[in-house]
């Protein structure tokens, strides 16, 4: 495998069965994704996208194909070693947030650090955490609870939470459809500077083509198959009077 690929797909297929029928979610996608890439997954409702997504996010097993993650085959892994992965090596950034709802932005940003205790513990993970959370501008947001918190401001404290294990890889499922369109821009803003200035890797689903353009490569899905792989030609970039991040965030 080049040493360049981050995400590469072998014949994946996912097959459900649903009120005794078989349904074939994903149908054979073979597809790779570089290191350093901002891909942008598109498809309707039943298109396979999210199935896909979950394959990826080794939430899911495919049925048939291999699924090599950073060069190791996680199709093959048992739960332990799955779990190590997501906690390790991938970051999740939701459309609903999934912050647990009366605990601070701080310590939610924190979760996923106590997942593995041999990696900081107490102070360390505090410190982290408000750096975290003051390089995406929650600076003194850090012990408002989510309802404390807007709607983009939940989704920085989700993105930091995603971010404070160091991933090489960001997966963020629908990450503005709960907000309006200049918070929308705002998050893409934080997307596109975390891909272009720290390299780290995003696979994002959405079902907005303006929210797509952000990305540097868009993938098409229809009835469980990629229809359309293809560069963003003409790409969206948020305004520079928007949000702007430190040169290093990690």
């Amino acid at each position: 495998m080049n040493d360049n690929t981050l995400i590469k797909a072998e014949s994946i297929s996912k097959d459900y069965v649903l009120d005794q029928y078989m349904v074939k979610a994903v149908k054979g996608v073979s597809l790779t994704v570089k290191m350093g890439e901002f891909v942008a997954i598109m498809g309707a409702s039943g298109s396979g996208k999210s199935t896909f997504m979950n394959i990826l996010g080794c939430l899911d097993r495919p049925t048939t194909g291999s699924y090599f993650l950073d060069g190791r085959d996680v199709s093959k892994l048992n739960k332990n070693e799955l779990s190590f992965i997501r906690n390790k090596k991938i970051g999740f950034v939701f459309q609903s947030f999934n912050l647990i709802p009366r605990t601070s932005a701080l310590e939610n940003v924190e979760v996923p650090l106590y997942y593995h205790s041999s990696i900081f513990s107490g102070q360390k993970n505090r410190d982290k955490a408000l750096k975290m959370l003051s390089a995406l501008g929650l600076k003194n947001k850090e012990n408002h609870t989510p309802s404390k918190l807007s709607g983009g401001e939940q989704q920085r404290v989700a993105i930091a939470r995603a971010l404070i294990n160091d991933p090489i890889l960001i997966l963020a499922d629908e990450p503005t459809g709960n907000l309006d369109s200049r918070t929308s821009y705002e998050i893409m803003n934080i997307f596109q500077e975390l891909n272009s200035k720290n390299n780290i890797t995003i696979v994002m689903v959405t079902h907005e083509p303006d929210i797509a353009q952000h990305s540097k490569r868009t993938i098409l899905f229809k009835d469980g198959r990629v229809i359309k792989d293809e560069p963003v030609i003409n790409r969206t970039f948020a305004s520079e009077e928007l949000l702007k991040l430190p040169s290093e965030i990690i």
